[in-house]
């Protein structure tokens, strides 16, 4: 079997906690600002960022900061390595396991209906399901099934190396879950599954009746109007967009993986959006813009586990980094962080093309992030460790 290195990150959370050359400098283009941030607090992000892609090797970045104190809006290096093409702030981009966030909110809006049981056991909606009577939702949303994660699988790994172009049904991607044991008891550990999320996605379906896709369209996209993000079926994907630059093994050369087809994330990494939509999204999905009250509290309930800060959390399809509360998403060629911290009323949203890990380890999107919070919230630092 050939284990590739994006193979073993795919859609990571890193909730267990590149060899292109940036070209430096910022462009921008769409996505302006209202009000701009202070100069002098831009000049120590433009340092910050472009200091963090050179030594991550990240090609290119775009970063959107929105605060009461001002807005900062920037492309940095280049969209296309081939062409020195720069990057720009209106590009459409793979936002991978940010999509978790949109599966869980409308699982946690159909709860809200009380047409669904965050404590009822999964089997009562879906059949065949190992364990199945006995594994909540809850504990799907929370990353506490115990469900092997597919991606993780042998026979996975092969045949998306194999051809990574190939298209995927969720039911085989679960049959790959489910001839494994599980990891624990449910309820009794965390273990980031991209398994739980595409049972969330069935569920999501059987109870409303709707694909999924126009699920999100109706009560997620279209209120919040979020027009420019989509949850393809395949390889689709609207340009303009950058090239997504990955690796098939450690130290290896670049490898564009723009289209390649994503069917296998599904509802736990296939969606696509823009700076502008995920700048919406931030605080929508982190201050439960589309859920109650009541639900929203429940959301937020964090598990911190053994080994992690304390002000870290991984609560239902979000998690709260250092008072960052959102979600990250990675997949070959592109990565995200989609974030925002209520207390100073900030929403940070990096978009990468690349998935390539740094020379130390982690994630390109992770450095960069680390990198802003340290100059904008130096008292609340998003850090994610290898």
């Amino acid at each position: 079997m050939m284990t590739t290195t994006w193979c073993r990150r795919l859609l990571a959370v890193t909730a267990a906690a590149v060899l292109l050359t940036t070209g430096g400098g910022a462009t921008s283009a769409s996505a302006q600002p209202i009000h701009q941030l202070d100069p002098a607090v831009a000049a120590k992000l433009d340092t910050a960022i472009n200091d963090a892609m050179n030594a991550a090797g990240v090609p290119g970045a775009i970063v959107g900061i929105w605060s009461p104190r001002g807005d900062y809006v920037r492309a940095f290096g280049v969209a296309d390595t081939a062409t020195g093409a720069p990057m720009t702030t209106d590009l459409y981009s793979r936002i991978g396991s940010e999509t978790k966030t949109f599966t869980i909110t409308a699982v946690l809006q159909l709860a809200d209906q009380n047409k669904i049981g965050l404590d009822e056991p999964i089997g009562t909606y879906l059949d065949g399901v190992p364990g199945g009577d006995t594994i909540t939702v809850r504990e799907l949303a929370g990353m506490r099934s115990g469900l092997f994660n597919y991606t993780e699988t042998e026979e996975f790994l092969d045949a998306i190396t194999a051809d990574p172009r190939r298209a995927y049904s969720p039911t085989e991607l679960l049959d790959w879950a489910f001839a494994e044991p599980p990891v624990f008891a449910p309820g009794t550990g965390f273990q980031y599954s991209n398994t739980n999320t595409i049972l969330l996605g069935l569920l999501v379906e059987k109870i409303s009746g709707q694909p999924l896709a126009g699920y999100f369209g109706e009560h997620i996209l279209a209120p919040l109007h979020l027009a420019h993000t989509s949850f393809p079926a395949g390889a689709e994907f609207p340009g303009p967009h950058a090239q997504g630059y990955t690796e098939l093994a450690d130290d290896g050369p670049p490898v564009i993986a723009t289209d390649w087809n994503t069917s296998w994330s599904w509802s736990a990494g296939a969606m696509i959006s823009t700076l502008d939509d995920m700048h919406t999204w931030a605080p929508a999905v982190a201050t439960g813009t589309l859920l109650s009250p009541a639900m929203q509290r429940q959301r937020l309930q964090t598990v911190n586990e053994d080994g992690f800060p304390a002000d870290y959390g991984y609560g239902l399809g979000i998690f709260n980094i250092g008072g960052w509360i959102g979600h990250n998403g990675s997949l070959p060629g592109y990565q995200a962080v989609v974030v925002y911290e209520p207390q100073s009323q900030t929403s940070l949203v990096i978009l990468t093309n690349t998935d390539i890990s740094p020379p130390g380890g982690g994630e390109a999107s992770s450095a960069l992030a680390n990198a802003v919070t340290n100059v904008i919230t130096p008292d609340h630092i998003y850090e994610l460790g290898a």
